[in-house]
């Protein structure tokens, strides 16, 4: 049976202090997964999905403000108490500028602690149950997800669906926007209503006033009969406009003086009509960039952008590929009359390696054509290479030594530019002697002095 508590993470390289807290936190009801390092914290961030991090400031290796700022690349949203017992007045002040949620001195009280860790669970993860209930599952049981970045935009997902506010979702195409759009709709008290999608990017310019605020039978050729439209179509719940930025110029004023107003006026109507519609607007283009060439309008723009969600590309979580071809080959082969079982190994690593342009879309369509075309319980390699021959193959995860030698030459680089070229002071932060740090310098190809003022 899973654990259904609250999860804490925490760090510190002290391991008797770390074996008291987790006790205490135990003893106050919480599930703790305690760990050593930043780097084992950072691990653990997708396998044990913590609501909260309680780390050290002072740790060999990366230091608290570091594993901070990790975690906040990967998880904007989740709430970080720092301890420390070397805290000052203006290391709290900093971190709390950086958007640090908690600062404890060491010997920690532990009343204070718990009560710091309850009101960042209270406001950090508010609206939010946790992902084994059911309230939570009903309004994001379609989008299939493992992947810490993810599993934050839900957080975001749960706190905003609540207001009325109006929610702009940008990602590239095939990332699931109207998904994100439907699951914000069922988290909301709108659920009971309707939940209309348009795709601006289908509708001719001359039709976009009549589709949207409808029209009056005679308001021009071809009105036979009264239409609506979709304004009226969603009263009482959610208008979700998908590529929002093909809608022609001459019609965003009247967009921009609907939402202000709450009101439209069908064609060839004199009256006008109240409506009560949430509006979630999407876009794979850019927005600010749009406004910024004249091509959008700019209040529009800002009505539409109360609220921002990105939805990450597929190469960006690389660890739901195998989450979500199994959960289409669940769903695709039973039409197909196939009994599939999956892919071979050496076939899903291939999906995994792939840069997936068309993102989840473009993933959905290869599981498929595969489950049409194998006669096997397990689809091979040669499948998916037939399926994928339109796209260039590159590895988004490329082998260990290559990450490795990568990840060498940036940290070299990054401390020759912390260190404007010194090379004494860059091995002293490495922690290696001078004649050591030469020979990674030179395996890398980095001269000191063009890194020097």
């Amino acid at each position: 049976m899973q654990d259904t508590r609250k999860r804490i993470l925490v760090v510190d390289d002290d391991e008797s202090f770390l074996r008291l807290l987790t006790m205490r936190l135990n003893a106050a009801g919480f599930a703790v997964k305690p760990v050593t390092c930043g780097e084992e914290a950072l691990d653990q961030l997708a396998r044990f999905r913590p609501h909260v991090v309680v780390t050290d400031l002072m740790m060999d290796g990366m230091d608290g403000m570091a594993l901070f700022d990790a975690l906040h690349q990967k998880c904007p949203t989740l709430p970080i108490i720092i301890l420390t017992a070397h805290g000052t007045i203006n290391d709290a002040v900093d971190a709390t500028k950086k958007g640090v949620f908690g600062f404890l001195t060491k010997p920690v009280d532990n009343k204070e602690l718990v009560r710091q860790v309850t009101q960042a669970m209270n406001i950090c993860q508010a609206g939010e149950t946790d992902s084994e209930g059911g309230e939570r599952e009903s309004w994001r049981r379609r989008i299939v997800t493992q992947s810490p970045v993810m599993e934050d935009l839900l957080n975001q997902v749960a706190r905003v669906a609540r207001s009325r506010a109006s929610v702009y979702i940008y990602g590239e195409s095939g990332t699931g926007k109207e998904l994100l759009a439907s699951a914000i709709h069922e988290a909301s008290p709108r659920r009971e209503g309707p939940f209309i999608a348009v795709n601006c990017s289908a509708i001719p310019e001359h039709l976009f006033e009549s589709e949207l605020f409808g029209h009056k039978k005679g308001a021009f050729t071809g009105a036979s009969r009264d239409h609506e439209g979709l304004f009226r179509a969603a009263h009482g719940g959610t208008l979700f406009l998908d590529e929002i930025g093909d809608m022609p110029r001459v019609f965003q004023v009247k967009l921009l003086r609907a939402l202000q107003e709450m009101q439209i006026r069908p064609v060839g109507s004199t009256d006008t009509v109240v409506v009560d519609v949430r509006v979630i607007s999407a876009s794979h283009v850019d927005l600010a960039e749009a406004v910024a060439q004249g091509e959008f309008r700019e209040d529009l723009y800002y009505r539409l952008n109360v609220v921002t969600l990105k939805v990450p590309p597929l190469r960006e979580r690389p660890e739901d590929i195998p989450l979500l071809v199994d959960h289409f080959v669940k769903q695709l082969s039973a039409p197909y009359g196939h009994h599939v079982k999956g892919f071979s190994p050496e076939a899903l690593e291939c999906l995994v390696r792939h840069p997936w342009p068309g993102n989840v879309r473009q993933l959905h369509n290869v599981v498929e054509q595969c489950i049409a075309l194998t006669n096997t319980p397990l689809i091979p390699l040669s499948l998916v290479k037939r399926a994928l021959s339109g796209d260039i193959v590159t590895d988004i995860l490329p082998p260990l030594k290559e990450a490795k030698r990568r990840f060498e030459r940036e940290y070299l680089v990054r401390l020759l530019q912390i260190t404007q070229g010194n090379v004494t002071h860059a091995a002293q932060l490495a922690k290696r002697n001078r004649t050591e740090f030469y020979r990674l310098l030179n395996r890398h190809q980095l001269d000191p002095r063009e890194f020097k003022p």
